[in-house]
């Protein structure tokens, strides 16, 4: 065997090396996660949690389904009562977005056609997530979160 011998400085190097590699990728996932944690959900989880029986079971109450679905460059929402027929709720938001970054959310403006809620929407093919919020016609406040598949 010929060569060049392994010397302290060649083991420092590629030491060295191999430890600068971690610590850029360790800071780059790390500016990464920071730059898309879409922050706090609530600003006290032990106050949001002494209403949650509460508000989920007058939710539950309401006896609504909801369902929803992009095609075509429209989201298309859903929302039938116990017996079965479309709910106009007098209030009604969406928010459309990613779930991993919040900065790209959309808030579509929904109109119901008679029996769903209808918005123009551009959804590039992905996983999106669709928060709604609304409030029934005796106050109730409604809110669910829907996973939605675009294209493939």
């Amino acid at each position: 065997m010929t060569g060049k011998p392994l010397t302290g400085r060649k083991v420092f190097a590629i030491t060295a090396g191999a430890f600068g590699i971690i610590v850029a990728v360790n800071l780059t996932m790390a500016v990464k996660a920071v730059g898309t944690f879409p922050g706090l959900e609530v600003k006290n989880s032990y106050v949001a949690s002494q209403s949650f029986d509460a508000d989920r079971a007058a939710q539950e109450a309401l006896g609504w389904d909801v369902s929803a679905g992009i095609e075509n460059g429209a989201l298309r929402v859903v929302i039938t009562g116990a017996d079965g027929r479309p709910v106009a709720p007098p209030e009604l938001t969406a928010m459309l977005g990613r779930t991993t970054m919040r900065g790209a959310d959309t808030a579509p403006v929904l109109a119901f056609d008679g029996s769903a809620h209808v918005a123009a929407v551009d959804a590039a093919p992905g996983k999106w997530e669709l928060r709604l919020d609304a409030r029934a016609e005796d106050g109730t406040r409604f809110r669910q979160r829907l996973i939605l598949r675009v294209g493939g």
